[in-house]
């Protein structure tokens, strides 16, 4: 293949991309309407199902209602123990904890902030800070916090895997 042909398709692959041979004189705007704005359909209201008004008498709108309502009361969650009295918790659950104890003391970010629980038995945190969401010194002073919390926390909570 010569050199003019393979650049003779650049071109054309990159007029295709960029637009093609359109000229900008030839596009006009669209014409203006008379009436006001509307608002362009998205297509979803094609979709959805019309309200029915109600002209219905009570009783079967009692009877209509109750197969909605009747949806399957779930029970409350258990917490889980183990035999040493510790909640078992996911590694989310935890790091939830973590920050919201990091979040009383003072100065720390409130945002920017993530908590990471890693290990099995002796499960521990790892603290990191988004950029300028804090300064080195209180950032230093919350990872200096954090081995503290952790053993107390270690205590009540155990990682669930």
């Amino acid at each position: 293949m010569s050199d003019d042909v393979k650049d003779a398709g650049l071109v054309a692959m990159i007029s295709s991309i960029l637009g093609g041979n359109k000229r900008a004189d030839s596009v006009a705007p669209p014409p203006l309407t008379e009436g006001p704005p509307t608002v362009p359909s998205n297509g979803a209201d094609a979709v959805a199902a019309p309200v029915p008004e109600a002209t219905s008498t009570g009783q079967e709108d009692a009877a209509s209602a109750a197969p909605a309502t009747a949806e399957p009361v779930q029970p409350a969650a258990k917490i889980v123990t183990t035999r040493d009295g510790k909640q078992l918790l996911p590694a989310e659950a935890i790091a939830d904890l973590v920050l919201g104890e990091l979040r009383k003391l003072e100065n720390f970010p409130a945002t920017g902030a993530s908590v990471t629980v890693y290990g099995y038995r002796h499960w521990n945190a790892m603290i990191t800070f988004a950029p300028f969401s804090t300064n080195f010194q209180n950032a230093t002073r919350f990872r200096q916090a954090m081995p503290d919390l952790v053993f107390k926390l270690r205590r009540f909570v155990e990682l669930e895997i």
